[in-house]
């Protein structure tokens, strides 16, 4: 079922790069594996899939431990700076830097470990209140703050668009991430770049791909509905 529920997802991404005239290799697909078992994550690596997101990092950590060496975690929920020390040395990016405050406790983390660590900035482009990140017309200072620390490397942004029936409704916010990390790039900012585009979830992914996305963080689509007792 796994691989099937995979295969239809592939389907759908190259059908939204060929609509919108893109290359499929230029939009990685994460698979979100928060909340599911290692058996589940060995049956999708089957396929070649090895960009795997979490957001708890003490789940992260225990299943680093036990899979291939291979494999790319990417943390993609909140991170609590007591936390950090889970995934520094375990994870490819960062999706998550909300405040200036989480990314001064992950520069001094990865100083300790000897490393230039990737991050993604967080940006509420909807505006809602229960989730984090900053407002859009906060987010460049906050990233001209982020991008001083010495060892973070700020390589794009990343966004959780609202959770609507409709996809179509969230386009207007990918269009704005889009156009944010467009005008930040070409400020030409020191220690940023603007390669990554981290926005669209399974509700809504062809959309945000149509729109730019270059990163799609795809659980439900892929594994099922969460289980929330494991972990």
């Amino acid at each position: 079922m796994l691989l099937d529920n995979l295969k239809d997802v592939e389907e759908r991404i190259q059908a939204a790069c060929d609509r919108s005239g893109r290359k499929r290799e230029d939009v990685l697909l994460v698979a979100v594996s928060k909340t599911k078992p290692v058996e589940m994550i060995e049956e999708v690596m089957t396929a070649g899939i090895v960009d795997f997101g979490e957001n708890k990092p003490q789940e992260l950590r225990d299943k680093y431990e036990v899979l291939p060496q291979n494999l790319r975690f990417h943390m993609i929920g909140h991170l609590q700076t007591n936390k950090i020390k889970y995934v520094i040395d375990r994870v490819v990016l960062i999706h998550s830097i909300d405040s200036i405050h989480l990314a001064e406790a992950v520069n001094a983390e990865a100083k300790k470990h000897n490393r230039i660590m990737p991050v993604l900035v967080e940006v509420n482009v909807a505006q809602e209140e229960s989730k984090s990140g900053f407002l859009v017309e906060k987010t460049e200072n906050a990233i001209r703050e982020i991008a001083k620390l010495s060892n973070i490397r700020v390589e794009g942004l990343m966004t959780i668009a609202p959770f609507v029936e409709n996809a179509e409704e969230n386009r207007q916010y990918f269009v704005k991430l889009r156009k944010l990390s467009v005008d930040i790039a070409a400020k030409n900012i020191d220690n940023v770049t603007m390669h990554h585009l981290s926005m669209g979830m399974t509700g809504d992914y062809e959309v945000a791909i149509e729109e730019g996305a270059t990163m799609v963080r795809v659980g439900t689509g892929i594994f099922g509905e969460r289980n929330y007792q494991i972990g």
